[in-house]
């Protein structure tokens, strides 16, 4: 496990074979809505590529690059297709969403409280984590480590609804995967409003974390029961049962 560490860092071995060994958050939403969707890959889309290029722009720059960008109106667009085609390429990002995301980074680094947060001199980016968790084998990978703090990047269309829809997309879950496997460290969400720009902070709390913890507990049952060593049912038994 100690080994396996240090090849998280590189995120072909996080998303690739090694890291397969490992649940993450990205898994607990499947496993407690879909569980017979689970193991299935994902397409790439804009919305994923999108937050990539975000991520990119605030703590990878190097990485920036990487993200297909067309100058195309739309996807529907004779250029469009041809880039892909061009580039063997399943989607890109139009010019226009890319400038966006340009736009937010601008934005949040141009906030003196944001910009110290996530540029501090002690902190380290996109630090992964590995532990055990309900008796399972858990990774995850911290976009930016800071002395008593860990930070997340977020977007959202609506910031003034953050707090109430955060746990629906298992934020609560992934504040208590990190914080455990960090050793502890609170989590902090770093949020900009993709339409109005507005920025918020966000702590997680502990009865927000314990929700989470919940979550990981169910999750890990229904991983155990379809999917683990000494699985007890095949998935193909999985039925929901619901009292009216």
């Amino acid at each position: 496990m100690k080994d396996d560490l240090s090849l998280l860092k590189d995120d072909q071995n996080y998303y690739g074979k090694v890291g397969k060994k490992y649940l993450s958050n990205s898994q607990i939403g499947t496993l407690l809505t879909n569980p017979l969707a689970f193991g299935q890959e994902r397409p790439d889309n804009p919305a994923f590529m999108g937050g990539r290029l975000f991520h990119y722009l605030l703590i990878e720059p190097d990485k920036v690059s990487t993200i297909p960008v067309v100058n195309a109106s739309t996807r529907n667009t004779k250029a469009y297709k041809e880039f892909l085609a061009e580039n063997n390429l399943p989607v890109a990002l139009l010019s226009a969403e890319a400038e966006s995301f340009k736009a937010l980074a601008k934005r949040i680094k141009g906030n003196v409280h944001f910009f110290e947060q996530i540029y501090a001199l002690i902190n380290e980016y996109e630090v992964p984590y590995i532990g055990e968790l309900e008796g399972l084998d858990w990774k995850c990978k911290v976009d930016i480590v800071g002395a008593d703090l860990i930070y997340d990047l977020k977007t959202t269309s609506d910031l003034r609804g953050f707090k109430y829809k955060a746990s629906r997309y298992n934020y609560d879950s992934q504040a208590y995967i990190y914080h455990t496997l960090s050793g502890g460290k609170r989590m902090r969400f770093l949020v900009i409003d993709k339409t109005t720009g507005e920025l918020g902070q966000f702590d997680a709390s502990d009865a927000f974390m314990e929700a989470g913890k919940d979550k990981v507990r169910r999750a890990s049952e229904v991983y155990k029961r379809y999917f683990g060593e000494g699985s007890t049912e095949s998935i193909q038994n999985h039925f929901l049962n619901v009292q009216l």
